[in-house]
């Protein structure tokens, strides 16, 4: 099942498993089973310390569970975990086998406090670049918990599941049988949703901060290079965020980051985050900012967080990024995760053989139709102009392919659904004024961002976009507040350049802070 390669650097890895661990086989005579079991196989043979037991007793059939010789295992998986799902795999054998997570004491700490008991499952696609951090989190809270539970489905061998259950996006989990979520979570976001006293303990802990130098509002790019160049100042630093990492950990293939051939958005978010903890930088996640109020007699501006908490700096940078465009039409919040999606790589293996749309002929929707082309029945591009927008070599593949149909001049009006999941999208020929209506599954919507700045209104000068008017310097009109990154009116939405404007915001408000009167 694995090669010698692989084989290589796995044993290296299961050296530093520290006690025995079990894997406990639940087959049945289908070919998945026999190479679940191969590799099941592979994996014993590699460590002394992993014995193999075939006979499990499963409800999923094939399945395996990961735990400790003797003691009732609370981590397996209903599928094969390769592609993106075989960190998780090693993850599960090495912290099962005793070997020390690389999270921070007091979030284990959490874990182990929580009372109660909780079975997760989460069905997901191996293609799907979010759903091993889900599935990560989810093990390790398991490991530390005896009273958590989880298992990884595979959703594409568990068609018949995913439909009863009418599952239309990944990951999504299921808590003791009943919906607990869906989309990207991390470890924080899920301990803060079963343990009630969790957000309040952190919002009472972020309210006594002291005022910082540099507040940085935005984890992603341009927050994370504002957060490196100020603390390579020797400033007080602190980054606060809704999900640190921001839009890109919803980017699949990154091939134009200078100096790296290619990487992938969950990689570089955690590359992003693991350099920013190299110094001394605050990080406030999981926190979404509701207010800013501007500088007063003492010197401080400040900021509002959802969870009812207050931040001070003596300068600001915002860094929120944008967000996924919507189409505001009917049907498409209603069936949002029952066929409505936004990511095709994660969502795509679901709506297999089946019809479905892409909404946006720029690059980001022609790229989505080719890569669905290859794992659905059909496609249907709907693009609002006369002509595609996206680059020639892109519009060359996309013609090339069997399955698609492209429809320029078109207004999508409508999501349709028998109150489930989507069955259908009506749009309007802009050129004849008719309205059409077509049968499909799913909907796959790309057609752009926008700047995450609502809770500005009113606060400083904004475009008619949305985005923050900043100049070269980076500076808002507001002293001591400066704006970098997809939010602000900086043309070109690209990561390399929201580096480029954090990095500058960081210097400009370090300039402003060593000009400004000694208090």
């Amino acid at each position: 099942m694995l090669d010698a390669n692989i084989k290589t650097q796995l044993k290296t890895y299961l050296e530093k498993i520290q006690q025995p661990i079990e894997l406990v086989a639940s087959l049945d005579n289908s070919d998945r089973a026999q190479d679940m079991l191969a590799l099941l196989q592979d994996i014993a043979a590699l460590s002394d310390k992993v014995g193999l037991r075939q006979g499990g007793d499963a409800a999923r059939k094939p399945s395996f569970s990961v735990g400790r010789p003797g003691e009732t295992a609370r981590i397996s998986f209903a599928g094969i975990p390769m592609g993106h799902e075989f960190t998780s795999l090693i993850l599960a054998l090495l912290q099962t086998g005793g070997h020390p997570p690389k999270t921070e004491a007091s979030v284990l700490n959490e874990i182990r406090a929580i009372s109660g008991k909780f079975h997760f499952e989460t069905f997901i696609s191996l293609s799907c670049h979010n759903c091993p951090d889900v599935v990560q989190a989810l093990n390790l809270m398991s490991v530390l918990n005896p009273g958590i539970s989880h298992q990884m489905v595979d959703g594409a061998l568990y068609q018949d599941e995913v439909t009863e259950r009418q599952i239309m996006g990944v990951p999504t989990v299921l808590l003791n049988g009943e919906h607990f979520g869906q989309g990207r979570m991390t470890l924080e976001e899920i301990i803060a949703r079963i343990d009630g006293g969790a957000a309040q303990r952190e919002a009472d802990k972020i309210a006594a901060r002291e005022p910082f130098d540099v507040l940085i509002v935005g984890g992603g790019p341009a927050g994370a290079a504002a957060a490196i160049y100020a603390a390579r100042k020797g400033i007080r630093t602190a980054v606060v965020s809704e999900r640190f990492g921001g839009q890109v950990l919803d980017t699949l293939a990154i091939e134009n980051f200078i100096s790296v051939k290619e990487t992938d958005g969950p990689k570089l978010a955690a590359g992003l985050e693991q350099h920013v903890r190299e110094y001394e930088v605050d990080i406030m996640n999981l926190q979404r900012a509701e207010a800013l109020l501007p500088a007063g007699e003492n010197g401080l501006n400040e900021v509002r967080l959802a969870s009812g908490a207050t931040l001070r700096g003596k300068t600001v940078i915002i860094a929120t990024g944008a967000r996924w465009r919507e189409m505001n039409v009917p049907g498409e919040k209603a069936y949002r995760g029952h066929g409505v999606a936004y990511c095709p790589h994660c969502d795509g293996p679901l709506f297999k053989g089946k019809r479905v749309a892409v909404i946006g002929g720029g690059n980001s929707g022609v790229e989505a139709a080719i890569d669905l082309a290859g794992v659905v029945g059909h496609v249907t591009l709907f693009e609002f102009e006369q002509v595609l927008r996206a680059d020639a070599v892109l519009q060359k593949k996309l013609y090339s392919l069997p399955n698609v149909v492209v429809i320029t001049s078109a207004l999508t009006t409508e999501v349709t659904g028998d109150g489930k999941k989507v069955n259908g999208l009506v749009y309007t020929d802009r050129a004849s004024g008719e309205s059409h209506r077509i049968e499909l599954e799913g909907v796959f919507v790309q057609i752009g961002l926008l700047p995450n700045s609502d809770w500005l209104k009113g606060t400083l000068a904004l475009s008619p976009r949305g985005e923050i008017e900043v100049d070269a310097r980076t500076e808002t009109s507001l002293p001591g507040v400066f704006a970098a990154g997809d939010v602000t009116t900086v043309p070109y939405k690209q990561i390399v350049i929201a580096m480029g404007e954090g990095s500058k915001a960081a210097l400009s408000a370090f300039d402003y802070l060593i000009r400004s009167p000694v208090s």
